[in-house]
């Protein structure tokens, strides 16, 4: 299904459901905008297991750090309250209601934000920003750092298998901090030596600072009725969020 869309109508849509999440501090409203994007998933044959496993295993644990200590802190009545010498620990009732909202909300987001990404080349991606008018220079940042980590992973990784071939028994703590930084600091002179040569080789050939691709974009009809759902989606989430507030 989404796949033939064309990137900016996908990039529209996906604006339009996160604003919508974003907005939204119902947990019904949030299940719903959820089920949608499975929907989308299933009909656009992405990977099911992979796509719910890698929003919902690290999602409630970063977001579940950011709002622990609303948790606690929240006015209202508490399961428990234990007293820590002049400060009353316990967990609000409230607190924990906006926190299950936020980790929903973050997982609805960040849903979109994968969907979009298996769906579409990250070049039509980073293409796709360029007809919103971001900034060059953010665009350019992206599409580096995205294939540079991967590279430095790689290198990173070469250099653990090559140390471990070449150690016979244990070594010692202190060995083994030494060899950590000074293989940091191998691979960052590395970075700062590929990156001047990248800069370049790019120049050399050519480059300007645009994202090209083979694609050649055009709207269709289709484009415009699903960016319209989105939209309507969008507003339909906003107008419930008043009714139910």
């Amino acid at each position: 299904l989404l796949q033939g869309f064309d990137p900016r109508a996908k990039l529209g849509m996906f604006f339009a459901i996160v604003l919508a999440a974003s907005l939204s501090a119902s947990l019904p409203i949030l299940g719903g905008l959820y089920l949608i994007l499975l929907l989308a998933a299933r009909a656009s044959q992405v990977p099911f297991d992979f796509f719910v496993k890698r929003v919902w295993i690290g999602i409630p644990f970063f977001a579940g750090i950011v709002i622990i200590p609303s948790i606690f802190f929240a006015p209202g009545p508490r399961l428990f309250d234990l007293p820590i010498g002049p400060i009353h620990l316990g967990m609000s009732i409230p607190g924990i209601a906006a926190a299950v909202v936020f980790v929903a909300r973050v997982g609805v987001t960040v849903s979109v934000a994968i969907l979009l990404v298996m769906t579409t080349g990250w070049a039509d991606v980073l293409k796709s920003l360029q007809t919103l008018r971001v900034p060059q220079v953010f665009i350019l940042i992206l599409s580096m750092s995205y294939r540079y980590i991967f590279l430095f992973l790689h290198a990173a990784n070469g250099m653990i298998e090559a140390r471990k071939s070449r150690t016979v028994g244990r070594t010692t703590g202190g060995e083994q901090r030494r060899w950590i930084s000074g293989s940091m600091g191998a691979l960052m002179n590395k970075s700062f030596k590929m990156s001047n040569d990248v800069y370049a080789a790019m120049l050399a050939r050519g480059f300007t600072g645009q994202i090209r691709t083979y694609s050649t974009y055009r709207m269709a009809e289709r484009d415009w009725l699903g960016l319209a759902a989105a939209v309507g989606i969008s507003v339909v989430t906003v107008a419930l969020e008043k009714i139910v507030r």
